[in-house]
Protein backbone atom coordinates (compact mmCIF):
# COMPACT_ATOMS: atom_id res chain seq x y z
CA UNK A 1 0.00 0.00 0.00
CA UNK A 2 2.80 2.50 0.95
CA UNK A 3 4.38 1.49 -2.23
CA UNK A 4 1.66 2.40 -4.16
CA UNK A 5 0.57 5.73 -2.43
CA UNK A 6 4.32 6.13 -3.31
CA UNK A 7 4.11 5.80 -6.70
CA UNK A 8 0.62 7.99 -6.82
CA UNK A 9 2.28 11.03 -5.45
CA UNK A 10 4.91 10.82 -7.93
CA UNK A 11 2.47 10.92 -10.51
CA UNK A 12 0.89 13.52 -8.87
CA UNK A 13 3.96 15.20 -9.40
CA UNK A 14 4.47 14.36 -13.18
CA UNK A 15 0.87 15.19 -14.13
CA UNK A 16 1.78 18.77 -12.55
CA UNK A 17 4.91 19.02 -13.83
CA UNK A 18 3.41 18.47 -17.36
CA UNK A 19 0.78 20.99 -17.03
CA UNK A 20 3.00 23.52 -16.11
CA UNK A 21 5.08 22.72 -19.53
CA UNK A 22 1.97 21.95 -21.49
CA UNK A 23 0.68 25.49 -20.18
CA UNK A 24 3.71 27.22 -22.60
CA UNK A 25 7.02 28.76 -20.76
CA UNK A 26 7.92 31.30 -22.34
CA UNK A 27 11.19 31.24 -24.35
CA UNK A 28 14.31 31.77 -22.84
CA UNK A 29 16.80 34.83 -24.44
CA UNK A 30 20.11 33.04 -25.63
CA UNK A 31 22.68 35.68 -25.15
CA UNK A 32 25.29 35.59 -28.22
CA UNK A 33 28.31 33.42 -27.07
CA UNK A 34 26.76 31.65 -24.59
CA UNK A 35 27.69 27.98 -23.36
CA UNK A 36 25.25 25.30 -22.74
CA UNK A 37 26.21 23.51 -20.04
CA UNK A 38 24.90 19.39 -19.86
CA UNK A 39 25.07 16.72 -17.62
CA UNK A 40 25.42 13.15 -19.39
CA UNK A 41 24.82 10.61 -16.31
CA UNK A 42 22.13 7.74 -15.60
CA UNK A 43 20.49 5.45 -18.19
CA UNK A 44 19.84 6.88 -21.65
CA UNK A 45 17.48 4.25 -23.43
CA UNK A 46 15.77 4.10 -26.77
CA UNK A 47 11.70 4.43 -27.18
CA UNK A 48 9.93 5.25 -23.67
CA UNK A 49 11.34 6.15 -20.53
CA UNK A 50 9.25 3.66 -18.09
CA UNK A 51 6.85 5.44 -15.50
CA UNK A 52 7.88 3.50 -12.86
CA UNK A 53 11.42 4.15 -13.37
CA UNK A 54 10.41 7.59 -13.30
CA UNK A 55 8.50 7.47 -10.23
CA UNK A 56 11.26 5.65 -7.88
CA UNK A 57 13.20 8.51 -8.84
CA UNK A 58 16.21 6.30 -11.49
CA UNK A 59 17.67 8.90 -14.01
CA UNK A 60 16.45 7.22 -17.01
CA UNK A 61 16.69 9.57 -20.09
CA UNK A 62 15.33 9.63 -23.82
CA UNK A 63 18.35 8.82 -25.94
CA UNK A 64 16.63 10.45 -29.07
CA UNK A 65 15.95 13.85 -26.92
CA UNK A 66 19.57 14.06 -25.62
CA UNK A 67 20.89 13.42 -29.28
CA UNK A 68 17.72 16.12 -30.68
CA UNK A 69 19.06 18.58 -27.83
CA UNK A 70 22.67 18.22 -29.26
CA UNK A 71 21.35 18.84 -32.89
CA UNK A 72 19.41 22.04 -31.93
CA UNK A 73 22.62 23.35 -30.28
CA UNK A 74 24.57 22.62 -33.00
CA UNK A 75 22.39 25.13 -35.08
CA UNK A 76 22.15 27.79 -32.70
CA UNK A 77 24.71 30.32 -33.61
CA UNK A 78 23.99 32.12 -30.43
CA UNK A 79 25.98 29.29 -28.69
CA UNK A 80 29.60 29.51 -28.07
CA UNK A 81 29.48 25.93 -27.04
CA UNK A 82 28.59 23.05 -25.02
CA UNK A 83 30.16 21.60 -21.67
CA UNK A 84 29.51 18.18 -20.81
CA UNK A 85 29.47 17.36 -17.11
CA UNK A 86 29.92 13.16 -17.39
CA UNK A 87 29.30 11.08 -14.40
CA UNK A 88 28.03 7.66 -14.03
CA UNK A 89 27.01 6.63 -17.42
CA UNK A 90 25.06 3.51 -18.26
CA UNK A 91 24.71 3.49 -22.24
CA UNK A 92 25.50 0.76 -24.37
CA UNK A 93 28.07 0.78 -27.57
CA UNK A 94 26.02 1.93 -30.15
CA UNK A 95 24.10 4.48 -28.24
CA UNK A 96 27.58 5.60 -26.99
CA UNK A 97 28.55 5.96 -31.20
CA UNK A 98 25.00 7.83 -31.10
CA UNK A 99 25.73 10.34 -28.68
CA UNK A 100 29.44 10.74 -29.79
CA UNK A 101 28.25 11.75 -33.36
CA UNK A 102 25.99 14.49 -31.74
CA UNK A 103 29.39 16.07 -29.94
CA UNK A 104 31.46 15.79 -33.18
CA UNK A 105 28.41 17.71 -35.25
CA UNK A 106 28.39 19.98 -32.86
CA UNK A 107 32.30 20.40 -33.79
CA UNK A 108 31.36 21.12 -37.55
CA UNK A 109 28.82 23.68 -36.51
CA UNK A 110 31.56 25.80 -35.37
CA UNK A 111 30.27 25.17 -31.24
CA UNK A 112 33.52 24.50 -29.05
CA UNK A 113 33.39 21.41 -27.07
CA UNK A 114 33.99 20.46 -23.28
CA UNK A 115 34.09 17.24 -21.49
CA UNK A 116 34.40 16.89 -18.07
CA UNK A 117 35.10 13.31 -16.81
CA UNK A 118 33.94 12.90 -12.57
CA UNK A 119 33.67 9.24 -12.73
CA UNK A 120 35.31 6.61 -10.99
CA UNK A 121 34.90 2.72 -11.25
CA UNK A 122 35.29 0.06 -14.23
CA UNK A 123 33.51 0.93 -17.70
CA UNK A 124 34.34 2.59 -20.83
CA UNK A 125 31.47 4.61 -21.93
CA UNK A 126 32.04 7.49 -19.93
CA UNK A 127 35.68 7.78 -21.11
CA UNK A 128 34.38 6.89 -24.84
CA UNK A 129 31.45 9.47 -24.90
CA UNK A 130 34.16 12.17 -23.42
CA UNK A 131 36.68 11.85 -25.78
CA UNK A 132 34.61 13.16 -28.84
CA UNK A 133 34.98 17.02 -27.28
CA UNK A 134 37.51 18.72 -28.66
CA UNK A 135 38.87 19.66 -24.58
CA UNK A 136 38.74 16.99 -22.19
CA UNK A 137 39.47 17.56 -18.28
CA UNK A 138 39.57 14.94 -15.84
CA UNK A 139 38.49 15.45 -11.80
CA UNK A 140 40.97 14.77 -9.44
CA UNK A 141 39.35 13.11 -7.30
CA UNK A 142 38.46 10.89 -10.14
CA UNK A 143 39.72 7.30 -10.54
CA UNK A 144 38.53 5.55 -13.52
CA UNK A 145 41.52 2.93 -15.14
CA UNK A 146 41.63 2.96 -19.06
CA UNK A 147 41.72 -0.59 -19.33
CA UNK A 148 40.39 -1.53 -22.85
CA UNK A 149 37.34 -4.37 -23.40
CA UNK A 150 36.35 -7.48 -21.59
CA UNK A 151 33.48 -9.86 -21.80
CA UNK A 152 32.38 -12.45 -19.43
CA UNK A 153 30.38 -15.48 -19.70
CA UNK A 154 28.79 -18.06 -17.31
CA UNK A 155 28.14 -21.36 -17.97
CA UNK A 156 24.80 -23.49 -15.88
CA UNK A 157 26.03 -26.70 -16.75
CA UNK A 158 27.39 -28.45 -14.06
CA UNK A 159 25.57 -26.15 -10.96
CA UNK A 160 22.52 -27.89 -13.27
CA UNK A 161 23.92 -31.37 -13.15
CA UNK A 162 24.68 -31.42 -9.42
CA UNK A 163 20.63 -30.17 -8.88
CA UNK A 164 19.39 -33.15 -11.06
CA UNK A 165 18.18 -31.14 -13.95
CA UNK A 166 19.59 -32.05 -17.09
CA UNK A 167 18.99 -29.62 -19.83
CA UNK A 168 17.29 -30.56 -23.29
CA UNK A 169 18.18 -28.91 -26.71
CA UNK A 170 17.98 -28.19 -30.63
CA UNK A 171 19.56 -25.71 -32.55
CA UNK A 172 20.24 -24.87 -35.99
CA UNK A 173 23.39 -22.80 -36.71
CA UNK A 174 26.23 -23.91 -34.62
CA UNK A 175 27.24 -20.31 -33.58
CA UNK A 176 23.55 -20.33 -31.63
CA UNK A 177 25.38 -20.67 -28.22
CA UNK A 178 22.66 -19.48 -25.85
CA UNK A 179 21.70 -22.56 -24.80
CA UNK A 180 25.79 -23.49 -23.85
CA UNK A 181 24.90 -20.99 -20.62
CA UNK A 182 22.37 -23.52 -19.61
CA UNK A 183 23.71 -26.65 -20.50
CA UNK A 184 27.50 -26.72 -20.89
CA UNK A 185 30.56 -26.05 -18.49
CA UNK A 186 32.39 -23.97 -20.85
CA UNK A 187 32.17 -22.06 -24.07
CA UNK A 188 32.45 -23.75 -27.32
CA UNK A 189 35.18 -23.52 -30.15
CA UNK A 190 32.44 -21.71 -32.30
CA UNK A 191 30.76 -19.68 -29.67
CA UNK A 192 34.89 -18.60 -28.92
CA UNK A 193 35.57 -17.67 -32.28
CA UNK A 194 32.54 -15.44 -33.04
CA UNK A 195 33.22 -13.69 -29.64
CA UNK A 196 36.87 -13.24 -30.31
CA UNK A 197 36.03 -11.41 -33.79
CA UNK A 198 33.28 -9.82 -31.89
CA UNK A 199 35.68 -7.82 -29.59
CA UNK A 200 38.25 -7.45 -31.85
CA UNK A 201 36.01 -5.84 -34.29
CA UNK A 202 34.80 -3.65 -31.36
CA UNK A 203 38.27 -2.80 -30.20
CA UNK A 204 39.05 -1.85 -33.34
CA UNK A 205 36.98 0.69 -33.71
CA UNK A 206 37.15 1.98 -29.97
CA UNK A 207 40.69 2.26 -30.14
CA UNK A 208 40.78 4.05 -33.97
CA UNK A 209 38.15 6.11 -32.56
CA UNK A 210 39.49 7.61 -29.59
CA UNK A 211 42.77 8.54 -31.47
CA UNK A 212 41.39 10.22 -33.72
CA UNK A 213 39.76 12.36 -31.29
CA UNK A 214 42.62 12.94 -29.09
CA UNK A 215 45.00 12.57 -32.50
CA UNK A 216 46.92 9.76 -30.97
CA UNK A 217 48.76 7.25 -32.76
CA UNK A 218 46.36 3.47 -32.46
CA UNK A 219 49.97 2.37 -31.07
CA UNK A 220 49.56 5.06 -28.24
CA UNK A 221 46.45 4.32 -27.60
CA UNK A 222 46.95 0.49 -27.15
CA UNK A 223 50.12 1.76 -24.97
CA UNK A 224 47.73 3.68 -22.62
CA UNK A 225 45.75 0.56 -22.03
CA UNK A 226 47.87 -1.55 -21.77
CA UNK A 227 49.26 0.57 -18.95
CA UNK A 228 46.18 0.77 -17.31
CA UNK A 229 46.55 4.68 -16.10
CA UNK A 230 44.04 5.25 -13.58
CA UNK A 231 44.98 8.46 -11.68
CA UNK A 232 44.10 12.07 -13.92
CA UNK A 233 47.40 13.00 -13.80
CA UNK A 234 48.44 9.79 -15.34
CA UNK A 235 45.64 9.98 -17.94
CA UNK A 236 47.24 13.19 -18.58
CA UNK A 237 50.73 11.52 -19.17
CA UNK A 238 49.10 9.51 -22.04
CA UNK A 239 47.08 12.18 -23.49
CA UNK A 240 43.73 10.86 -22.78
CA UNK A 241 42.53 14.11 -21.34
CA UNK A 242 44.19 17.70 -21.85
CA UNK A 243 44.17 18.83 -17.70
CA UNK A 244 43.22 18.03 -14.21
CA UNK A 245 40.66 20.16 -12.62
CA UNK A 246 37.68 20.52 -10.46
CA UNK A 247 34.40 20.79 -12.75
CA UNK A 248 34.37 25.33 -11.36
CA UNK A 249 37.82 25.70 -12.67
CA UNK A 250 37.43 23.68 -16.00
CA UNK A 251 34.51 25.57 -16.91
CA UNK A 252 36.00 29.11 -15.51
CA UNK A 253 38.76 28.24 -17.95
CA UNK A 254 36.71 27.24 -21.06
CA UNK A 255 35.44 31.16 -20.99
CA UNK A 256 33.80 33.28 -19.14
CA UNK A 257 30.35 33.44 -21.21
CA UNK A 258 27.17 33.56 -20.43
CA UNK A 259 26.24 29.87 -19.10
CA UNK A 260 22.51 28.27 -19.55
CA UNK A 261 21.56 24.80 -18.10
CA UNK A 262 19.97 22.58 -19.79
CA UNK A 263 16.37 22.61 -18.41
CA UNK A 264 15.98 26.44 -19.77
CA UNK A 265 17.56 25.59 -23.21
CA UNK A 266 15.16 22.88 -23.59
CA UNK A 267 12.76 25.42 -24.43
CA UNK A 268 14.17 26.75 -27.16
CA UNK A 269 12.13 25.83 -29.80
CA UNK A 270 13.72 24.08 -33.38
CA UNK A 271 12.34 27.04 -35.05
CA UNK A 272 14.31 29.62 -33.49
CA UNK A 273 17.49 28.36 -34.29
CA UNK A 274 15.85 28.04 -38.02
CA UNK A 275 14.25 24.63 -38.29
CA UNK A 276 11.73 23.92 -41.23
CA UNK A 277 10.65 20.68 -41.76
CA UNK A 278 10.18 19.93 -45.47
CA UNK A 279 8.65 16.66 -44.95
CA UNK A 280 7.52 14.34 -41.92
CA UNK A 281 8.64 10.80 -40.77
CA UNK A 282 7.64 8.89 -38.05
CA UNK A 283 10.01 6.98 -35.89
CA UNK A 284 8.53 4.01 -34.60
CA UNK A 285 10.65 2.00 -31.44
CA UNK A 286 10.96 -1.55 -31.35
CA UNK A 287 12.45 -1.73 -27.81
CA UNK A 288 13.28 -5.63 -25.93
CA UNK A 289 12.26 -9.10 -26.50
CA UNK A 290 10.10 -9.57 -28.97
CA UNK A 291 6.63 -11.32 -27.89
CA UNK A 292 3.33 -11.76 -28.76
CA UNK A 293 0.78 -8.86 -27.87
CA UNK A 294 0.64 -5.94 -26.67
CA UNK A 295 2.29 -3.26 -24.53
CA UNK A 296 5.33 -1.59 -24.25
CA UNK A 297 6.38 -2.77 -20.67
CA UNK A 298 6.61 -5.85 -18.88
CA UNK A 299 7.19 -4.23 -15.43
CA UNK A 300 10.16 -1.83 -16.33
CA UNK A 301 11.27 -4.13 -18.81
CA UNK A 302 11.08 -2.94 -22.62
CA UNK A 303 9.48 -5.37 -24.69
CA UNK A 304 8.79 -5.48 -28.51
CA UNK A 305 5.29 -6.43 -28.54
CA UNK A 306 3.59 -7.72 -32.13
CA UNK A 307 0.72 -6.25 -32.07
CA UNK A 308 1.67 -2.82 -30.35
CA UNK A 309 4.75 -2.45 -33.40
CA UNK A 310 2.68 -3.79 -35.72
CA UNK A 311 -0.17 -1.35 -35.06
CA UNK A 312 1.96 1.65 -34.75
CA UNK A 313 3.92 1.38 -38.72
CA UNK A 314 0.32 0.69 -40.21
CA UNK A 315 -1.16 3.88 -38.63
CA UNK A 316 1.99 5.43 -39.54
CA UNK A 317 1.95 3.83 -42.82
CA UNK A 318 -1.76 5.39 -43.17
CA UNK A 319 -1.38 8.81 -41.97
CA UNK A 320 -0.74 10.83 -45.31
CA UNK A 321 1.11 13.54 -43.29
CA UNK A 322 4.11 10.63 -42.58
CA UNK A 323 6.07 10.37 -45.59
CA UNK A 324 8.55 7.66 -44.29
CA UNK A 325 8.97 5.41 -41.49
CA UNK A 326 12.19 4.73 -39.14
CA UNK A 327 12.03 1.75 -37.17
CA UNK A 328 14.36 1.97 -34.53
CA UNK A 329 15.37 -1.75 -32.90
CA UNK A 330 16.97 -2.54 -29.75
CA UNK A 331 16.51 -6.18 -29.19
CA UNK A 332 18.32 -9.59 -29.17
CA UNK A 333 15.19 -11.43 -29.92
CA UNK A 334 12.14 -13.83 -29.20
CA UNK A 335 9.07 -14.93 -30.37
CA UNK A 336 9.28 -16.41 -34.12
CA UNK A 337 5.85 -15.66 -34.05
CA UNK A 338 5.90 -11.92 -32.79
CA UNK A 339 8.81 -11.60 -35.71
CA UNK A 340 7.41 -12.61 -38.29
CA UNK A 341 3.82 -10.81 -37.42
CA UNK A 342 6.06 -7.39 -37.36
CA UNK A 343 8.23 -8.34 -40.53
CA UNK A 344 4.71 -8.79 -42.16
CA UNK A 345 3.18 -5.53 -41.24
CA UNK A 346 6.88 -3.72 -42.33
CA UNK A 347 6.28 -5.81 -45.97
CA UNK A 348 2.96 -4.43 -46.26
CA UNK A 349 3.92 -1.25 -45.75
CA UNK A 350 6.30 -1.20 -48.61
CA UNK A 351 4.07 -2.62 -50.68
CA UNK A 352 2.12 0.87 -50.23
CA UNK A 353 5.01 2.83 -51.04
CA UNK A 354 6.03 4.16 -48.33
CA UNK A 355 9.26 3.85 -47.36
CA UNK A 356 10.81 1.82 -44.16
CA UNK A 357 14.27 2.33 -42.96
CA UNK A 358 15.64 0.26 -40.02
CA UNK A 359 17.96 1.97 -37.55
CA UNK A 360 19.80 -0.43 -34.90
CA UNK A 361 20.96 0.48 -32.06
CA UNK A 362 22.52 -1.53 -29.70
CA UNK A 363 21.28 -5.09 -30.92
CA UNK A 364 19.02 -6.04 -33.78
CA UNK A 365 19.91 -9.92 -33.55
CA UNK A 366 18.05 -13.21 -34.14
CA UNK A 367 14.12 -11.94 -34.04
CA UNK A 368 15.39 -8.49 -34.11
CA UNK A 369 17.01 -8.79 -36.79
CA UNK A 370 14.40 -10.78 -38.68
CA UNK A 371 12.11 -7.80 -38.08
CA UNK A 372 14.65 -5.43 -39.73
CA UNK A 373 15.23 -7.63 -42.30
CA UNK A 374 11.67 -6.34 -43.78
CA UNK A 375 13.10 -3.08 -44.64
CA UNK A 376 13.99 -0.75 -47.50
CA UNK A 377 17.44 0.21 -45.95
CA UNK A 378 18.95 -0.95 -42.69
CA UNK A 379 21.23 1.33 -41.02
CA UNK A 380 23.70 0.12 -38.36
CA UNK A 381 26.46 1.23 -35.89
CA UNK A 382 29.86 -0.21 -35.98
CA UNK A 383 29.58 -1.79 -32.68
CA UNK A 384 25.78 -3.01 -32.84
CA UNK A 385 25.53 -6.33 -32.80
CA UNK A 386 23.42 -8.12 -35.72
CA UNK A 387 22.42 -11.42 -37.43
CA UNK A 388 21.99 -14.20 -35.51
CA UNK A 389 19.99 -16.24 -38.06
CA UNK A 390 19.50 -19.16 -36.11
CA UNK A 391 16.82 -20.98 -33.87
CA UNK A 392 17.44 -23.06 -30.73
CA UNK A 393 14.63 -24.82 -28.35
CA UNK A 394 15.57 -25.51 -24.79
CA UNK A 395 13.45 -27.85 -22.93
CA UNK A 396 14.54 -28.64 -18.74
CA UNK A 397 14.21 -32.26 -17.39
CA UNK A 398 13.40 -31.96 -14.01
CA UNK A 399 13.23 -35.68 -12.91
CA UNK A 400 16.56 -35.58 -11.03
CA UNK A 401 15.84 -32.00 -8.76
CA UNK A 402 12.44 -33.65 -7.77
CA UNK A 403 14.17 -36.89 -6.82
CA UNK A 404 16.60 -34.93 -4.61
CA UNK A 405 13.74 -32.84 -2.96
CA UNK A 406 11.64 -35.80 -2.27
CA UNK A 407 8.99 -34.47 -4.81
CA UNK A 408 6.86 -37.04 -6.36
CA UNK A 409 6.12 -37.11 -9.76
CA UNK A 410 3.51 -39.11 -12.28
CA UNK A 411 3.15 -38.56 -15.89
CA UNK A 412 0.28 -39.39 -17.78
CA UNK A 413 -0.52 -38.48 -20.89
CA UNK A 414 -2.76 -39.57 -24.62
CA UNK A 415 -0.83 -39.35 -27.68
CA UNK A 416 2.13 -40.47 -28.81
CA UNK A 417 4.46 -37.44 -28.65
CA UNK A 418 2.60 -35.87 -25.67
CA UNK A 419 5.69 -36.21 -23.85
CA UNK A 420 6.94 -33.15 -25.13
CA UNK A 421 4.98 -31.31 -22.76
CA UNK A 422 6.19 -32.57 -19.67
CA UNK A 423 9.16 -31.08 -17.72
CA UNK A 424 10.20 -34.22 -16.16
CA UNK A 425 11.16 -36.99 -18.37
CA UNK A 426 13.66 -36.96 -21.34
CA UNK A 427 12.17 -37.11 -24.79
CA UNK A 428 12.03 -40.13 -26.57
CA UNK A 429 13.92 -40.82 -29.61
CA UNK A 430 11.03 -39.68 -31.72
CA UNK A 431 9.88 -37.05 -30.11
CA UNK A 432 12.96 -35.44 -30.42
CA UNK A 433 12.48 -36.04 -34.55
CA UNK A 434 9.93 -34.05 -33.97
CA UNK A 435 11.13 -31.11 -31.81
CA UNK A 436 14.27 -31.07 -34.54
CA UNK A 437 12.26 -30.94 -37.51
CA UNK A 438 10.04 -27.68 -35.79
CA UNK A 439 13.00 -26.43 -35.10
CA UNK A 440 14.27 -26.48 -39.20
CA UNK A 441 10.80 -25.26 -39.80
CA UNK A 442 11.36 -22.10 -38.12
CA UNK A 443 14.73 -21.77 -39.56
CA UNK A 444 14.16 -22.11 -42.74
CA UNK A 445 11.18 -19.21 -42.54
CA UNK A 446 13.26 -17.45 -41.15
CA UNK A 447 16.15 -17.80 -43.99
CA UNK A 448 13.11 -17.05 -46.38
CA UNK A 449 11.91 -14.14 -44.83
CA UNK A 450 15.58 -12.42 -45.06
CA UNK A 451 16.53 -13.72 -48.60
CA UNK A 452 13.02 -11.74 -49.47
CA UNK A 453 13.26 -8.51 -47.36
CA UNK A 454 17.04 -8.05 -48.55
CA UNK A 455 16.82 -9.59 -52.10
CA UNK A 456 19.11 -12.40 -51.39
CA UNK A 457 19.31 -15.91 -52.12
CA UNK A 458 18.16 -18.03 -49.62
CA UNK A 459 22.04 -19.89 -49.61
CA UNK A 460 23.46 -16.94 -49.27
CA UNK A 461 21.44 -16.17 -46.04
CA UNK A 462 22.60 -19.48 -44.67
CA UNK A 463 25.94 -19.09 -45.27
CA UNK A 464 25.92 -15.89 -43.10
CA UNK A 465 23.33 -16.95 -40.90
CA UNK A 466 23.77 -20.26 -38.76
CA UNK A 467 23.37 -18.48 -35.51
CA UNK A 468 26.57 -16.23 -36.26
CA UNK A 469 26.65 -12.81 -34.48
CA UNK A 470 28.25 -10.32 -36.07
CA UNK A 471 28.91 -6.44 -35.53
CA UNK A 472 27.29 -3.53 -37.75
CA UNK A 473 30.79 -3.20 -38.87
CA UNK A 474 31.00 -6.96 -40.31
CA UNK A 475 27.18 -7.08 -40.71
CA UNK A 476 27.99 -4.12 -43.63
CA UNK A 477 30.61 -6.29 -45.14
CA UNK A 478 28.74 -9.56 -45.29
CA UNK A 479 25.67 -7.34 -46.76
CA UNK A 480 23.25 -8.14 -43.76
CA UNK A 481 23.73 -4.10 -43.38
CA UNK A 482 23.71 -1.10 -46.02
CA UNK A 483 24.91 1.57 -43.97
CA UNK A 484 26.78 3.02 -41.04
CA UNK A 485 25.61 5.03 -38.59
CA UNK A 486 22.93 5.95 -36.32
CA UNK A 487 19.12 7.68 -36.37
CA UNK A 488 20.17 10.99 -38.64
CA UNK A 489 21.84 8.77 -41.27
CA UNK A 490 18.45 6.14 -40.98
CA UNK A 491 16.81 9.88 -41.69
CA UNK A 492 19.04 10.53 -44.34
CA UNK A 493 18.64 7.32 -46.58
CA UNK A 494 14.58 7.48 -46.06
CA UNK A 495 14.86 11.12 -47.67
CA UNK A 496 17.12 9.53 -50.36
CA UNK A 497 13.80 7.16 -50.91
CA UNK A 498 11.34 9.68 -51.23
CA UNK A 499 13.39 12.27 -53.50
CA UNK A 500 14.31 14.76 -50.30
CA UNK A 501 17.72 17.14 -50.96
CA UNK A 502 19.93 15.64 -47.74
CA UNK A 503 19.92 19.14 -46.53
CA UNK A 504 16.04 19.52 -45.85
CA UNK A 505 14.45 19.62 -42.50
CA UNK A 506 12.22 16.45 -41.61
CA UNK A 507 10.03 16.38 -38.26
CA UNK A 508 10.33 12.99 -36.65
CA UNK A 509 7.06 12.19 -35.49
CA UNK A 510 6.62 9.46 -32.61
CA UNK A 511 4.34 6.63 -32.99
CA UNK A 512 2.10 5.47 -30.93
CA UNK A 513 2.40 9.10 -29.55
CA UNK A 514 3.00 9.25 -25.67
CA UNK A 515 -0.44 8.21 -23.59
CA UNK A 516 -1.44 10.34 -20.83
CA UNK A 517 0.09 10.10 -17.62
CA UNK A 518 -2.72 8.96 -16.18
CA UNK A 519 -2.93 6.01 -18.57
CA UNK A 520 0.74 5.41 -18.24
CA UNK A 521 0.26 5.02 -14.26
CA UNK A 522 -2.79 2.64 -15.10
CA UNK A 523 -0.89 0.58 -17.18
CA UNK A 524 2.66 0.73 -15.07
CA UNK A 525 0.53 -1.15 -11.91
CA UNK A 526 -1.38 -3.48 -13.45
CA UNK A 527 1.87 -5.22 -15.23
CA UNK A 528 3.08 -6.81 -12.21
CA UNK A 529 5.87 -7.67 -10.37
CA UNK A 530 8.48 -8.21 -11.94
CA UNK A 531 10.58 -11.90 -11.39
CA UNK A 532 13.25 -10.84 -8.40
CA UNK A 533 16.77 -12.78 -10.17
CA UNK A 534 19.54 -13.49 -7.84
CA UNK A 535 22.37 -11.29 -8.53
CA UNK A 536 23.87 -12.85 -11.51
CA UNK A 537 26.20 -11.52 -13.97
CA UNK A 538 24.14 -8.96 -16.05
CA UNK A 539 24.31 -11.02 -19.38
CA UNK A 540 22.70 -14.41 -17.51
CA UNK A 541 20.39 -12.50 -15.31
CA UNK A 542 18.96 -10.66 -18.64
CA UNK A 543 18.80 -14.13 -20.64
CA UNK A 544 17.16 -15.51 -17.85
CA UNK A 545 14.57 -12.83 -17.65
CA UNK A 546 13.93 -12.57 -21.29
CA UNK A 547 13.81 -16.36 -21.02
CA UNK A 548 10.74 -16.06 -18.47
CA UNK A 549 8.75 -13.51 -21.07
CA UNK A 550 9.06 -16.32 -23.89
CA UNK A 551 6.86 -19.72 -24.38
CA UNK A 552 9.44 -22.45 -23.19
CA UNK A 553 9.94 -25.80 -24.92
CA UNK A 554 9.22 -23.98 -28.36
CA UNK A 555 11.42 -22.49 -31.35
CA UNK A 556 13.25 -19.07 -29.93
CA UNK A 557 15.11 -16.57 -31.87
CA UNK A 558 17.55 -15.23 -29.67
CA UNK A 559 21.30 -14.16 -30.13
CA UNK A 560 23.64 -16.27 -28.47
CA UNK A 561 24.68 -15.55 -25.15
CA UNK A 562 23.61 -12.23 -24.36
CA UNK A 563 26.68 -11.10 -25.07
CA UNK A 564 27.95 -7.39 -23.51
CA UNK A 565 31.22 -6.35 -23.81
CA UNK A 566 32.20 -3.85 -21.68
Amino acid sequence: MKRFLRYLAGAALLVALFWWVSRGAAEPEIAPGSVLVLELSGQYVDGAVPLLARLRGERVQSLLGLTSELRKAARDERLHGVVFRIRGLDAGWAQAEEIREAILGLHEKGRKTLAVLEVEGFGNAPYYIASAAQQVVATPGGNAPFLGLAAEYLFMGGLFEKLGVEVEYERIGKYKSAVESYADTGMSDASREQTNALIDSIDTHFVSAIAASRERSEEQVRLAIDSAPSAPGELEEHGLVDDVAHWDAALEAFGDQPRIEADVYARVTPEAVGFQPAAHFAIVHAIGPVVVGKGTFSGSQPVMASDSVAEAIRDAAADEQVQAIVLRIDSPGGSPLASDLIWQAIRETREKGKPVVASLSNAAASGGYYVASAADTIVSQPQTLTGSIGVFVIRPVLAGLFEKIGLGVEPITRGERADLLLSTVPLSAETRAVLRQNVENTYRLFLDRVAEGRGLEVEAVDAVGRGRVWTGAQAREVGLVDRIGGVPEAVLAAKEEIGLDADADVLLIQYPPPKPVAQQLVEALQGGVSLALPDWPGSFADLATMLRLLPTGTPLLIAPGWIEVH
